[in-house]
Formats: C-alpha cells, sequence, structure tokens
C-alpha cells in the first residue's frame, strides 16, 4: 500500500472535468485507489464518490493505491495534480 499526500492546486479543485480526468486516469490502474480527506475515504474510480469530498483548491488530500501497480498509480495521479489537470 503507498499513500501520497498532494495539495490541489487547479482553480475549481476536483470538480467535474478535473475530477473526470483524474477517475479516468485511476481506472487505467488495477490497484484499488482511494481519495481521503479529512477522515473520509472514497473510491477514487467513483465520480460521485471524488465529489461528494468537495475538494476545492488549496485543500489537502490522500491518494493511497494498493495493488500490483500501486507505485505507478500514486506517480501518474501525482503528476496529474501537479499539471493542474493539463491534458
Amino acid at each position: 500500500m503507498v499513500i501520497k499526500e498532494v495539495v490541489i492546486s487547479n482553480q475549481v479543485g476536483l470538480h467535474a472535468r478535473p475530477a473526470t480526468f483524474f477517475i479516468q486516469k485511476a481506472n487505467e490502474f488495477k490497484s484499488s485507489i482511494w481519495i481521503e480527506k479529512d477522515e473520509r475515504r472514497v473510491n477514487a474510480k467513483s465520480l460521485l464518490g471524488v465529489l461528494s469530498l468537495g475538494i476545492v483548491k488549496g485543500t489537502k488530500i490522500k491518494i493511497i493505491a494498493d495493488g500490483v501497480d500501486e507505485n505507478q498509480a500514486i506517480e501518474m495521479l501525482t503528476a496529474l495534480i501537479d499539471s493542474e489537470f493539463a491534458e
């Protein structure tokens, strides 16, 4: 299991379009992936779950991956957040 804490820095946070990009990327991996904000943990492959966290700019979240490709999943999802969801 790999856990990485990141800060969301794009203007709208993890809302609608950026959340969709994040979920699409998360679904490329076999590992189980979660996002944790405060004490709430949701499936990072679920749009409803991710949106329910209400993640805005400046929010600290933890990305948690567990499985065969957990390291690659954390690397790619962190890179996506660091790029502010640029395509």
